[in-house]
């Protein structure tokens, strides 16, 4: 199926959204724990992967992790950010198989525990050490928090902008 300029259009704003956002973020100040964060990007990426085709969402996402390691300060937040949005892509399209829409906070939930888990084996791989695995556990805590925020404000979009919404919404 060939892509429209329609579509093409709002994958371009919607990528643009979510680098807004992710730009917005990075300026705020650092939680106590290293690794911490909202992840308010990720409410565009859930809403993504239940609107849009795989590709489509594997298209945004690549789009918005490349441009927002242009204005990161740290030049390892792309091998970060590809490693965990890679897993947690792969993950939440597999549950977005299995759940109804009503249920998109669980798949975000399920995407932020899996984009936790990639960071951390990059992290383990890029400084050769296990060390890193001790914030593993506050991670995915709060991992599964920022990811029923998301996934509850991905749901809200779904609901309100969809022309016809998901028939299990």
């Amino acid at each position: 199926m060939r892509m429209t300029t329609r579509r093409l259009t709002e994958l371009a704003l919607l990528t643009a959204a979510a680098l807004i956002i992710f730009v917005i973020e990075l300026r705020m100040p650092d939680i106590a724990i290293p690794g911490v964060k909202l992840g308010l990007a990720n409410i565009i990426t859930v809403y993504a992967v239940f609107r849009y085709r795989p590709g489509e969402t594997a298209m945004l996402v690549a789009a918005r992790i490349l441009l927002g390691a242009l204005f990161s300060p740290n030049p390892s937040t792309l091998l970060y950010s590809a490693s965990g949005a890679a897993l947690c892509l792969v993950g939440m399209l597999t549950v977005r198989k299995a759940i109804p829409a009503r249920y998109i906070w669980l798949c975000s939930m399920m995407g932020a525990i899996l984009h936790n888990i990639g960071q951390m084996t990059a992290a383990v791989l890029l400084m050769r050490t296990t060390a890193v695995l001790s914030l593993l556990p506050v991670l995915l805590l709060s991992g599964c928090i920022a990811g029923l925020f998301t996934g509850l404000c991905a749901q809200m979009l779904v609901t309100r902008l969809y022309k016809k919404p998901p028939h299990d919404l």
